[in-house]
C-alpha cells in the first residue's frame, strides 16, 4: 500500500501531474471521476504568492471531491518558499509539493523549477524550509538530472528523504530533454532499489497506454504512476489502467456521448470557478483534445470556440453528440508544445 504521511492512496495509485494552465479544478473534476487517485494543483509561484498576485491566489482553491489534493509550489528562494509552505497550508491541501522539474525557460532560468538540480545543497536547504513551515507531508516532483552528464537523481532521492519529503515523483528525462525522446525510467528502478529509501517513489513520463502502465510497473517496481499529457481530453486513462491491471482486459474507448458529457461538465465547472465569459474563453483550448480524430470535425470546433454564448455551445455539443452517434474513436495522441507539464 501507498502511503505519503497517514494518506492512504491504495495499492498501486494513479496520480495526475500538475500542469500549467490545464490541471485547474474543472480539469481535476473529470479527471477525479474517471478515477484519479491523487491530483496537484498547477504550479504556483512562491513570488507571485507572497505578492497576492490574484493568479496565484486563486490557484490555491480546492474542492472537497478533489481530496487527496497537493498543492505545488515552485521558487528561487529558500525563505520565499518556506513563507509559501506556511500560505499554501492555510488553504487546507492534504500535502504541499515543491517543483523541482519544470524545464521551460521562464522558470528554470530564473533559477526555479529543473535548475535546482544545478545546486543540490540549495535544493535540499530549500526543501527543509518548506518542511519546516507546515504539519502536511512533503513531497516532490523532479527530473533525472540537469542534462546526460549530471543524472544525480539517485543523491536527490536520499538528501530529499534526509530533510523530511515523504514521496518523490521522478520524470525520467533530464532538463535538456525537455519532452523530446523516450523517458528512461533505469534510474527511478535505482532508487526503489536503494535500501536506503523508505518513501514511495512514483515514476512519471509517456505512460499513455494500460499496457505502458502495467509493463512500467512490473519492470521498474515503482510504487504508483504520474500520469500528465496523457490524460489532456482523455481522463478516462486512470479507469482504463486500472480495469487493465484487474483483468488483463481493455476497457472499450469512451463513447461519443461520454467525451461531450465530459467536455459539458469541464465547461460547467470552468464557468462556475470563474465566470461565465473566462471559463468560455479557458474552455476553447480543450474541444480539440476531447474529440481529436473525429473526421471532419473542424467546423464543429471552429463553432465551438468562436461561441460566446452557453447555450448555443450546449447545442453545439448536442450536434456533435447526435451527428457521431455510434462513432468509435481510439484513443489519440496529444501532441501539447508546453503545458508545464513536469
Amino acid at each position: 500500500m501507498a502511503k505519503i504521511g497517514n494518506i492512504d492512496l491504495g495499492e498501486f495509485p494513479l496520480l495526475l501531474a500538475p500542469m500549467e494552465d490545464v490541471s485547474d479544478p474543472p480539469f481535476r473534476l473529470v479527471c477525479k471521476e474517471n478515477g484519479a487517485d491523487l491530483m496537484y494543483t498547477e504550479f504556483i509561484s512562491s513570488e507571485g504568492l507572497i505578492r497576492h498576485a490574484a493568479k496565484s491566489v486563486q490557484k490555491l482553491d480546492i474542492f472537497e471531491y478533489e481530496r487527496p489534493i497537493g498543492i505545488q509550489l515552485f521558487g528561487s528562494d529558500v525563505e520565499t518558499m518556506g513563507e509559501c509552505s506556511r500560505i499554501a497550508t492555510d488553504a487546507k491541501p492534504d500535502l504541499i509539493d515543491i517543483n523541482y522539474g519544470c524545464p521551460v525557460k521562464n522558470v528554470a532560468c530564473r533559477g526555479a523549477g529543473a535548475a535546482l538540480l544545478q545546486d543540490i545543497p540549495k535544493m535540499a536547504e530549500m526543501t527543509a524550509s518548506v518542511v519546516k513551515n507546515t504539519h502536511l507531508p512533503v513531497t516532490v516532483k523532479t527530473r533525472l538530472g540537469w542534462n546526460e552528464e549530471t543524472k544525480n537523481i539517485e543523491e536527490v532521492a536520499e538528501r530529499l528523504q534526509d530533510v523530511g519529503i515523504q514521496a518523490l515523483t521522478v520524470h525520467g528525462r533530464t532538463r535538456a530533454q525537455m519532452y523530446k525522446g523516450e523517458a528512461d525510467w533505469t534510474l527511478i528502478a535505482k532508487i526503489k532499489e536503494n535500501p536506503r529509501i523508505k518513501i514511495p517513489i512514483f515514476g512519471n513520463g509517456d505512460i499513455d497506454s494500460p499496457e505502458k502502465a502495467l509493463d512500467y510497473r512490473n519492470r521498474f517496481g515503482v510504487d504508483g504512476i504520474m500520469i500528465g499529457r496523457a490524460a489532456i481530453g482523455y481522463p478516462w486513462i486512470f479507469n482504463e489502467i486500472k480495469h487493465y491491471f484487474k483483468t488483463g482486459e481493455k476497457l472499450a474507448p469512451p463513447s461519443i456521448e461520454q467525451r461531450v458529457d465530459a467536455a459539458r461538465k469541464h465547461l460547467e465547472f470552468s464557468m462556475k470557478w470563474k465566470n461565465e465569459r473566462q471559463g468560455i474563453l479557458e474552455m476553447r483550448r480543450h474541444y480539440s483534445n476531447y474529440f481529436k480524430g473525429l473526421p471532419n470535425f473542424k467546423e464543429y470546433r471552429m463553432r465551438l470556440v468562436l461561441s460566446m454564448d452557453f447555450q448555443e455551445i450546449l447545442s453545439i455539443l448536442a450536434e456533435v453528440s447526435k451527428v457521431y452517434e455510434g462513432f468509435i474513436l481510439e484513443k489519440q495522441e496529444i501532441k501539447v508544445e508546453y503545458a508545464g507539464v513536469d
